[in-house]
């Protein structure tokens, strides 16, 4: 079994207590102790970064809004944007402008939340077009303009993922991508830390069929429109909304 070093907060899943910091009494999720973030992608410039031009890992937002703004553009958005090993290499498949950069990961019985089954694969078309599958329903598409696999599921098909229970003690600061009803896509970052099963809840109740897990413990969002700027960090792949200067 191929063993990979990942860097994300890994523990038990299952807990054996009722409590969760988060709930509110009538059992829905706080939305004030998340970060969240609705990006229109047809409409909205949204990209994936891992290097530079030279080849150079951007690591942060701080140096990738600075790379930007060279382009006479103004980083919008930007949060971490999936799993990465030692090296800061994506673990799974990686695609960003139509070149894929590292393969489709299908090891089923490997260790930590990326194999915690199933996993799944975040895209988006070439026509903007935003996707979010498991990773055994994947098709590789040469319509694809950016890809990030990342695991475990949130909702699969509107349903919580099958391994996450209510009340468990495993919990993190988590960062995550739904897509909502019409279409467009929610981003979140919890602002305390939560369990899987709280955290995929948030994104079902606010309608989202399908949801992925971004990651957790270091998971970080530079939203300034929101006074939230979270520019350390050394991180595999980032995504981001940019826009250009006026």
């Amino acid at each position: 079994m191929k063993k990979i070093k990942i860097t994300m907060a890994i523990g038990l899943l299952i807990g054996l207590s009722s409590f969760s910091q988060i709930k509110k009494s009538n059992d829905e999720i706080d939305e004030s102790k998340l970060l969240s973030y609705i990006v229109n992608p047809e409409k909205q410039e949204l990209k994936f970064y891992w290097k530079n031009q030279y080849g150079e890992n951007y690591f942060n937002f701080q140096n990738l809004k600075l790379a930007i703004e060279k382009e006479s553009k103004e980083l919008i958005f930007a949060m971490n944007g999936g799993m990465y090993t030692e090296y800061l290499t994506p673990v799974g498949l990686y695609i960003e402008n139509g070149i894929t950069h590292t393969k489709t990961d299908t090891i089923r019985d490997g260790y930590g939340n990326f194999y915690l089954q199933p996993n799944g694969i975040f895209y988006l078309t070439k026509e903007n077009k935003p996707i979010i599958c498991t990773t055994d329903i994947f098709i590789y598409s040469e319509n694809i303009k950016y890809a990030t696999q990342s695991g475990p599921m949130l909702l699969i098909d509107g349903k919580i993922h099958p391994k996450f229970r209510k009340g468990s003690l495993n919990i993190r600061i988590r960062n995550g991508v739904g897509i909502l009803p019409d279409g467009n896509l929610l981003f979140a970052m919890t602002k305390e830390e939560i369990n899987f099963y709280d955290f995929a809840s948030y994104f079902k109740q606010n309608g989202c069929k399908n949801a992925l897990y971004l990651d957790g413990s270091i998971s970080k969002t530079y939203l300034p429109s929101k006074n939230w700027e979270q520019m350390d960090g050394n991180f595999g792949v980032i995504i981001g909304e940019t826009k250009k200067k006026k």
